[in-house]
């Protein structure tokens, strides 16, 4: 992988919201924080275009790896012919290839392992960075009802009314999906396919989660 893909993807992972915010100036926290989360998700599609890279040259070295596999087997069956035959000009031809295939084979081997391991790499950064995603997002909620709450107080006094609990959380969830729907972040109103990509994602999470945690007491 790039690394400058590398270094940024470290930088995103490492930044909090905190210094996010502190280290622009003249700029409100919720522009910081959703431009935060628009560098996460072109991360994420970077990163996603190298897996697919990675994932077609493992697909090709494993296919060139089984066909010359198979050309090595198909040779062994025509040297024994050869033998058989005495026809050992015929022999000697078709062990030159053998070796010619065996000097290939370890060159795609490596290959094929070194494509496992970057396709590893690769995953292990798209779920760090979905985490982080995750993050900044609780926090953008975090903020967006903070700033929401302020914003009911100061008008609370000034018109000399209160509203329900209920409403405030209505139009703090409302302000947080604005603020999601400017960054690109898709919402329930938006989208219900993202939502449910999402739930699915969340899903998968959970699993891992569970599988860990069984793997943890079984060791115990």
């Amino acid at each position: 992988m790039k690394e400058g893909l590398v270094k940024r993807i470290s930088r995103l992972i490492s930044a909090s919201a905190n210094a996010l915010v502190d280290s622009v100036e003249n700029a409100t926290p919720q522009l910081v924080m959703e431009q935060a989360i628009r560098e996460i998700d072109d991360a994420i599609a970077e990163v996603r275009d190298q897996l697919g890279k990675a994932e077609a040259a493992k697909y090709l070295s494993s296919k060139t790896l089984n066909d010359e596999n198979n050309r090595h087997a198909a040779l062994a069956e025509q040297i024994d012919i050869a033998v058989r035959e005495s026809r050992d000009d015929l022999a000697e031809i078709a062990i030159a290839k053998q070796m010619d295939i065996e000097a290939q084979l370890p060159v795609l081997e490596k290959a094929i392992a070194d494509a496992d391991a970057e396709i590893r790499e690769l995953n292990a950064y798209i779920s760090a960075l979905q985490g982080k995603k995750r993050e900044m997002r609780e926090q953008l909620r975090e903020f967006a009802k903070a700033s929401e709450h302020i914003a009911n107080g100061v008008n609370g006094e000034q018109r000399g009314s209160s509203r329900s609990t209920a409403d405030k959380v209505d139009q703090a969830e409302g302000a947080f999906n604005r603020v999601l729907e400017s960054a690109g972040v898709p919402t329930v109103q938006s989208s219900a396919d993202a939502s449910k990509l999402a739930e699915l994602e969340e899903l998968a999470r959970n699993n891992r989660i569970k599988e860990r945690l069984a793997k943890i007491k079984s060791e115990a």
